[in-house]
């Protein structure tokens, strides 16, 4: 990220949401971005994947200027290039988690999607779940089909924003554990936004958001 500004302006004047934002993830590392709420982390999130557009800077993925890209081509490469994990997991009610995992697959035109899907949910210790629905799963075994989802693909980057926000203790140790195992097994660089100390002290790196500027 390269002097990335982000302002929003309505009939009661401008409000700067990040302001000068400059810093590099080494591929295969990993990144907590951390702050107060309000600070401006999901706005970043949201720029880094592409899905919000900075009003000044620059965005780079794997060395190609994401806002070069119009928006379809923009998107297009973000499915090939980047998983993302929300918080309220985002799945989709009407599809069992295998289908769930195997959409991204499908959407690209993988014919080893069914395959990878069952593979990866067994990788996240779904194996038993494949055919129920959202609706019958725990908010775990939700945020597990979630991870699964975005690691299908083989991102180079992976996104996560609160991944535990709405998950237990517990549930919510055992998916960042899995997420720290599928960075060192698969090389994905690991982005996440995380109020947690304790996980943002696992990371590589820390990039701390006060106010929308990087606090010095």
């Amino acid at each position: 990220m390269e002097h990335v500004f982000k302002s929003v302006t309505d009939s009661t004047g401008t409000l700067d949401i990040l302001r000068d934002i400059d810093f590099n993830v080494p591929a295969r590392e990993t990144v907590a971005i951390v702050g107060a709420s309000g600070s401006g982390k999901s706005t970043l999130l949201s720029i880094i994947a592409g899905l919000d557009v900075p009003t000044k800077g620059t965005v780079k993925l794997a060395g190609q200027d994401l806002f070069a890209f119009g928006e379809d081509d923009r998107a297009a490469w973000r499915a090939q290039k980047v998983g993302f994990v929300f918080q309220s997991f985002q799945l989709l009610g009407n599809l069992t988690a295998l289908e769930n995992v195997m959409l991204p697959l499908e959407l690209a035109g993988r014919k080893d999607a069914r395959a990878q899907a069952t593979e990866m949910l067994k990788r996240v210790g779904l194996a038993e779940r494949l055919n129920h629905y959202p609706k019958v799963m725990s908010g775990g075994e939700q945020q597990r089909v979630a991870l699964a989802r975005a690691f299908v693909v083989e991102p180079a980057v992976l996104l996560a924003d609160e991944p535990t926000g709405s998950l237990d203790f517990a549930t919510g140790e055992r998916v960042i554990q899995l997420m720290f195992e599928l960075n060192a097994e698969r090389g994905t660089t690991l982005v996440m936004v995380t109020h947690d100390r304790g996980i943002a002290a696992q990371c590589n790196q820390r990039v701390v958001i006060e106010a929308g500027r990087i606090a010095s």
